[in-house]
């Protein structure tokens, strides 16, 4: 069991959790016993092999699935004691997410897509406006506020997504896969974009990825095996 030792309250907790997926009569462990923290203002990666159980660790550390056992606590604000609404609401206000496959709505203009969680926020038409922009323009892409996703490359498209998801100022964002569709240059650019925001606003990044560049790019490296946590290095 592997857990990194810190002297403050974590941003992450979890504990003893597990996760298992029924298939006909055979019970699988996607997640077995894990045990990790990730204090505030990490820039972590989650590693392993296709069914090591990653993406399911993010799913949950982001409250968008809930484990079979164990205490998840993220922001100080313990899973187990949250209503869906209130977990909702912890997501909208706390949680960045970056997708893989961008998950920027079609019809929206790039400007759109990044107000729209400050919409959901209730933040007022001027500030949404300003904060999208300028957002826009720290990731490079102050002259493509009116195009829609189609109009975009794949590197621009999952700038937008990043910028989506820290626009709301969130204490964190989990990145699931985000470099997997992109080239290696596109890959690294939208790499230093992030590690920039993780060091000059001191949000916490967690990936998941098969990505070496994502790993080397990480201050810390978590790797899973069949479902544990296999290997925790601080570089």
């Amino acid at each position: 069991m592997y857990s990194y030792k810190r002297n403050e309250m974590p941003i992450v907790e979890v504990r003893g959790v597990n996760k298992v997926y029924q298939q006909g009569d055979i019970r699988i462990f996607a997640l077995k016993d894990v045990d990790i923290t990730f204090d505030s203002g990490s820039f972590a990666a989650i590693a392993g092999p296709s069914g090591s159980g990653k993406t399911t660790l993010l799913n949950i550390v982001g409250g968008l699935d809930l484990p079979d056992t164990g205490e998840v606590i993220v922001d100080g604000r313990n899973f187990g004691e949250m209503s869906q609404g209130q977990l909702a609401q912890l997501r909208l206000n706390r949680i960045g997410f970056v997708f893989q496959s961008y998950n920027l709505i079609p019809v929206l203009s790039a400007l759109e897509n990044v107000e729209y969680v400050m919409l959901l926020q209730g933040v007022g038409k001027s500030e949404r406006r300003e904060r999208a922009m300028a957002m826009l323009e720290e990731v490079g892409l102050g002259d493509k506020y009116n195009n829609r996703p189609a109009e975009l490359s794949g590197g621009q498209q999952q700038r937008v997504a990043v910028a989506r998801s820290i626009v709301s100022d969130p204490a964190i964002v989990l990145a699931d896969e985000p470099t997997a569709n992109l080239d290696s240059k596109t890959g690294e650019g939208l790499l230093r974009i992030m590690a920039g925001m993780n060091e000059k606003r001191k949000v916490t990044f967690i990936f998941s990825t098969h990505d070496t560049m994502v790993m080397d790019y990480a201050h810390r490296l978590v790797n899973l095996r069949d479902g544990r946590v296999a290997d925790d290095q601080i570089k």
